[in-house]
């Protein structure tokens, strides 16, 4: 007898399985929540069927979860029931939907390439209603939605995909506008995605793609700034698309069109762009992939360089880290795969020159720092092995030790142990061959963020490391440069060299006719002379009015003496500007020092609006950028010197430093708890001024992007100045409590000093309610303690007021952007937290009268959905109610007399005048009334008689 065939397994309707799949435990809760709907549901009419969800649902949480899953699995399922069950989805859920974004999210993170067809189009679908509907968080789950959209794939479904959220962004545009981080990451995922699209069939969808980036990109530039960086690069990809290339000019040539508070490329490369915006490119399972690659293969692993690795390294800031996995891509392949580290060590060489030759100079410093960086932190010993390897090429290697000769020479070999100590530690059981004699054998690796670089926190390491040796100071060679001067100016720089340049030339002695290539041969033999002049720290270690001068008599100073003493219509001081402007293009440094030299030199007492001429004399040509590319080389070599800088430049440049916050970003990035103590007394002294209102809230929100420690540095700065907490009152609506607590507490602290506006209240109460959340109930409940009429009146003023809008839609009307609106259901769940909050407490803010009164008003027109979810809070209204009903009850049963019989007598007093006045009226009320009588010549008063 045969055995009988095994019964096949029912296949579910969300997800795809085999018969090897275990049965999943999210669409097996799914299928019994559908049930438990069904189970309430089947048999009744729309609103009885309604009525009985609202009824289970009101039963507890774990009632309100089953049925509002059950109604998104049918939504997911039933594309025909999807539109009634959305309605009674947003009719019956208590949590602002909270419960169906969570598990969109869980979808899209671990089950969406497991969706069957139908339950991928209603997802998406989905989505569309909830953003329609503006529930609070949609464009978290839009962003998330965008990353399963793969770079590089041209299937049919990742096409769908782009298009449908594409649409989503455009039909929603107004709503898209109101959230920076979705703008930012949209622009984006699409800026990527145009490079694929470019098969005809695919220009249709291109084009779309192309007209939404252009819109925001026209529209909310500020926005889109936030991606830093790697925006530049996906721009120069899709750069040759017509309507792409004009952007990319006004980005480079007029930037003031972009954004007034735009100052050029320089702010956009000098801008780190997050790891959100690099991991939104990556979908769930390539990054599940990737994280086991890198966590888990230790050799052979296939490296992957975006050419935005490289664009860390050309504008460099010692906090990046981004530069480490270039040097490491190159060193690990060396001795598998040469030609990518030959390739990538050319690429490097380059562009330097080529990247953007206005920045010429600052790219072969920011790629100078960062492979000075890279050894300080040990991520390579020495970087000899890896650019003088005898498997590169003759020419790559020339190329290399020309323009990075610093790092082509050999390590020294340690001296504080013997060479056969060493060898016997070292090469004890290992045999060397040529190729590999010259390599470290410390395992290149990343630094460590966290890793202490003062003596007292520093990690012991056991390794033997090269002593640094002190700089030697060799002789200058200008050779090369001499012999395009004259004989006159020739003879002035060899002048200089022999005394050691302590002594220089006169301006007289440059002639109008002067020309460019003999300026720009000059400026080569100061900048190799003066260059040990721009080594070490600037500003001395005690500052007196001796030591700033003594600070200020460098040879390189007498150079902007001569242009302080010079008239501005002299035909001296224009040449002098210009072989100024050449000496910039050749030592970037000298930016800041004649900024030092202004501030400090008695000599130059308020002529520091010199500057501005030089900054116009560069090839920049613009003094923002100028400035700004100044103080960021002061703050790279010297914080201190940036430090006593600061006042100077924000009182004596206040459009360039006040407008936007980059300046102040540099300052925080760098300043220690010390300096910041600094700032602050010069900002309470009135010697220094960092913000001003028309800019300060929007200059508060960019510090959103920033670390930690810069924050609150921020925050401190801001409030030690006279700034109403009112101007910047409206960042509330920005703040999120997980990604914002550094704003967030500051904020708290401010506000508890302060009474409580109208506005303030308002914002306050505009903020989304989650458990976790305690901002707007912390401060409502110090000013309930403090302020409590202030506060009824102000919060009456706001349920009157939301009590006259439609009320429909009123619960998801609450945008998930950073620009909430506020809305009913938010103030009855703020008021409603805040009297539990109390509760425990004595305090009498609820039995305001102002406050009762406003919920018996809110009372009387609401839903019974809404009457039931805050019974608690309506009651209060009811006891109110009740207690104004009893004395009204008690007049109307006590006796009342005529009025004829009290003629004569005296008329009562207090309540007794109220009762008898009361019970008279009512008398009156009661008998029949005679037809009045018209009397000629009477007044219109009756008398007794009538």
């Amino acid at each position: 007898m045969e055995p009988a065939p095994a019964k096949a397994k029912p296949q579910g309707r969300l997800l795809v399985s085999t018969q090897l799949d275990a049965k999943d435990e999210l669409e097996e809760r799914l299928e019994r929540c559908v049930g438990i709907v069904q189970a309430l549901s089947n048999g009744l009419s729309e609103r009885e069927a309604n009525d009985a969800l609202t009824a289970n649902v009101c039963k507890g949480q774990q009632q309100h979860e089953e049925v509002c899953l059950g109604l998104f699995a049918l939504v997911l399922t039933e594309p025909t029931q999807a539109q009634r069950c959305y309605r009674d989805l947003t009719l019956v859920n208590r949590d602002g939907m909270n419960i169906v974004l969570v598990k969109i999210n869980q979808i899209l993170m671990e089950k969406f390439l497991k969706l069957q067809d139908i339950p991928r189009t209603q997802l998406v679908w989905l989505v569309r209603e909830l953003v329609k509907s503006g529930v609070i968080g949609a464009d978290g789950v839009i962003m998330t939605l965008m990353k399963q959209i793969a770079g590089g794939d041209i299937s049919t479904k990742n096409l769908w995909l782009a298009e449908n959220v594409l649409d989503i962004l455009l039909d929603q545009k107004e709503w898209v506008l109101k959230s920076g981080m979705l703008i930012a990451m949209s622009v984006y995922t699409y800026l990527r995605l145009i490079v694929d699209h470019g098969a005809p069939n695919l220009l249709p969808l291109r084009q779309k793609e192309v007209d939404f980036c252009i819109s925001m990109l026209r529209e909310k530039f500020m926005e889109c700034l936030i991606i830093g960086r790697d925006l530049v690069r996906l721009l120069q990809n899709v750069a040759r698309i017509p309507e792409m290339e004009l952007v990319w000019r006004d980005l480079l040539h007029n930037p003031q069109v972009l954004s007034p508070q735009f100052t050029g490329i320089l702010q956009l490369l000098t801008a780190r762009t997050s790891r959100k915006f690099l991991a939104c490119r990556l979908t769930p399972d390539m990054e599940t992939k990737l994280l086991f690659m890198t966590s888990r293969v230790k050799s052979e692993l296939c490296f992957v360089v975006l050419i935005s690795i490289f664009f860390s390294m050309f504008i460099f800031k010692p906090m990046f880290i981004f530069n480490q996995p270039a040097i490491l891509v190159m060193h690990h392949s060396m001795k598998p795969h040469p030609a990518i580290t030959a390739t990538l060590l050319d690429f490097m060489c380059r562009i330097i020159p080529h990247f953007f030759p206005p920045l010429e100079s600052q790219v072969r410093q920011g790629v100078f720092n960062s492979l000075t960086f890279i050894m300080e932190k040990r991520v390579l010993a020495h970087l000899a092995p890896l650019f003088d390897n005898p498997k590169l090429d003759r020419e790559l290697r020339s190329m290399l030790r020309e323009r990075f000769p610093e790092f082509c020479s050999p390590p020294s070999p340690p001296t504080e142990v013997k060479m056969e100590e060493a060898a016997s530690m070292d090469m004890d059981n290992h045999v060397l061959d040529k190729e590999e004699g010259c390599y470290d054998h410390t395992e290149a690796a990343f630094s460590d963020d966290e890793e202490e670089v003062n003596n007292k926190g520093k990690k012991r390491e056991f390794r033997f490391h090269p002593i640094k040796e002190a700089v030697v100071e060799e002789p200058a060679d200008i050779t090369p440069w001499l012999d395009q001067l004259d004989d006159t100016m020739k003879e002035k720089v060899q002048q200089i060299q022999k005394t050691s340049g302590k002594k220089t030339f006169a301006a007289s002695t440059i002639s109008d006719d002067f020309d460019t290539e003999q300026m720009s041969a000059l400026a080569s033999c100061l900048a190799e002379l003066f260059k040990d002049h721009f080594r070490g720290e600037v500003l001395p270690e005690e500052i007196t009015e001796e030591s700033l001068e003594e600070s200020v008599c460098k040879p390189v100073c007498l150079i902007f003496r001569n242009l302080v003493t010079m008239q501005e219509d002299n035909s001296g001081f224009s040449v002098l500007l210009d072989m100024l402007a050449e000496l910039y293009q050749k030592q970037p440094k000298i930016g800041y020092h004649l900024l030092y030299y202004l501030k400090a030199s008695k000599a130059a007492n308020g002529k520091m609006m010199l500057y501005e001429s030089f900054a116009q004399a560069t090839a920049l040509g613009d003094l923002h950028t100028c400035l700004m590319m100044d103080m960021k080389a002061c703050q790279e070599d010297d914080v201190r010197l940036l430090c006593y800088l600061t006042p100077s430049i924000y009182s004596e440049f206040p459009d360039e430093t006040l407008r936007s916050g980059e300046l102040l970003n540099m300052i925080v990035a760098v300043i220690d708890s010390m300096q910041l103590q600094e700032l602050m007394c010069h900002v309470m002294m009135g010697s220094l001024v960092m913000f001003r209102k028309d800019s300060v809230l929007n200059i508060l929100i960019q510090s959103l992007e920033w670390e930690t420690f810069e924050q609150y540095s921020t925050w401190q700065l801001f409030l030690a100045h006279s700034i109403p907490l009112e101007t910047i009152i409206p960042i509330l609506q920005h703040l999120k409590y997980k990604e914002h607590p550094e704003a967030l507490s500051c904020l708290l602290l401010q506000l508890r000093r302060e009474k409580p506006s109208e506005e303030m209240v308002k914002m306050v109460l505009s903020r989304p309610c989650h458990p976790e959340d305690q901002f707007t109930t912390s401060i409502l409940r110090h000013w309930a303690s403090k302020y409590d009429d202030t506060l009824g009146e102000h919060i009456k003023a706001q349920l009157i007021k939301n009590n006259n809008q439609p009320r429909k839609r009123q619960s998801l009307r609450s945008s998930s952007s950073k620009l909430a609106q506020l809305t009913l259901e938010q103030i009855l769940e703020h008021l409603d937290n805040l009297r539990l909050s109390l509760s425990n407490m004595k305090n009498n803010f609820f039995t305001q009268t102002p406050i009762l009164q406003a919920l018996q008003h809110v009372q009387a027109s609401c839903d019974e959905a809404h009457k039931m979810r805050f019974s608690d809070l309506f009651a209060l209204a009811e006891e109110y109610e009740d207690s104004q009903a009893k004395p009204l009850k008690s007049r109307r049963k006590a006796p009342a007399s005529s009025p004829r019989s009290r003629k004569g007598v005296a008329p009562p007093t207090n309540n007794e005048e109220e009762s008898a006045s009361s019970s008279a009226s009512e008398e009156e009320d009661s008998k029949p009334k005679a037809p009045k009588r018209k009397r000629k010549g009477s007044s219109a008063v009756g008398s007794d008689s009538d």
